[in-house]
């Protein structure tokens, strides 16, 4: 309790750990609240909780709470996952994917994450899970970040027309990017002209500064 009061003043690291995948993992008391930080940026709660709960306030609580199964690429602490659960009251299967097995330990140490009935994580590469999945989903959730690097992959052809097909129609993609110059906004235009008339995009340009959110809804 000291260490929360002191952190509105100065932020406090409680915890710091290395990964093969990510080189510094924090957990830091900072304005009250338990933070998950890589080196240079923000992993969950934070920022990035605030930036993933306007995205999923473009939804539409009210219609989250009615669909069946949301797909969650990218899990980090967590803290998205919690807004689901906690703020929207989201009854249904989330499927959590995370190649990080360390960041899944703190994520359920210090967040309580493994404490959330409807949730069931995965230990795997987003890429090969979406390639492996029979699953159709109501909601698709990508947050996914090395640092502040994204995955080449998240762009690409293949990957983009395989997300496509798991998504049911009427269904929701939530996508956070990072665009921190002119190359990466070039990058996210020419995401955004990947879908034709079969769906409706809209992006959301600087979010938090430098972060853009898409949300994708799939019509037919």
């Amino acid at each position: 309790m000291i260490k929360k009061i002191l952190s509105y003043f100065i932020p406090i690291k409680i915890h710091q750990k290395k990964s093969e995948i990510n080189k510094r993992l924090e957990v830091t008391w900072a304005n009250g609240q338990l933070v998950l930080d890589s080196k240079n940026t923000n992993y969950s709660y934070g920022s990035l909780q605030r930036i993933l709960r306007k995205g999923l306030h473009y939804i539409g609580f009210e219609r989250i709470r009615k669909f069946e199964t949301i797909l969650v690429l990218g899990v980090a602490g967590g803290s998205v996952i919690k807004t689901l659960v906690d703020e929207i009251k989201f009854k249904g299967k989330i499927t959590g994917v995370e190649l990080d097995s360390e960041i899944i330990g703190i994520a359920n140490h210090y967040f309580g994450l493994n404490k959330i009935p409807n949730l069931e994580i995965v230990v795997d590469d987003a890429f090969e899970f979406v390639l492996k999945t029979r699953e159709k989903y109501d909601l698709i959730i990508i947050d996914i970040f090395q640092d502040t690097q994204m995955p080449n992959f998240l762009f690409e052809d293949f990957f983009i027309n395989r997300i496509n097909f798991l998504l049911k129609v009427n269904g929701f993609i939530l996508f956070n990017t990072m665009t921190l110059n002119e190359k990466h906004k070039e990058r996210n235009l020419k995401y955004k002209a990947h879908f034709d008339e079969n769906y409706s995009i809209r992006m959301y340009p600087k979010v938090e500064f430098h972060n853009e959110l898409f949300t994708v809804k799939k019509l037919k």
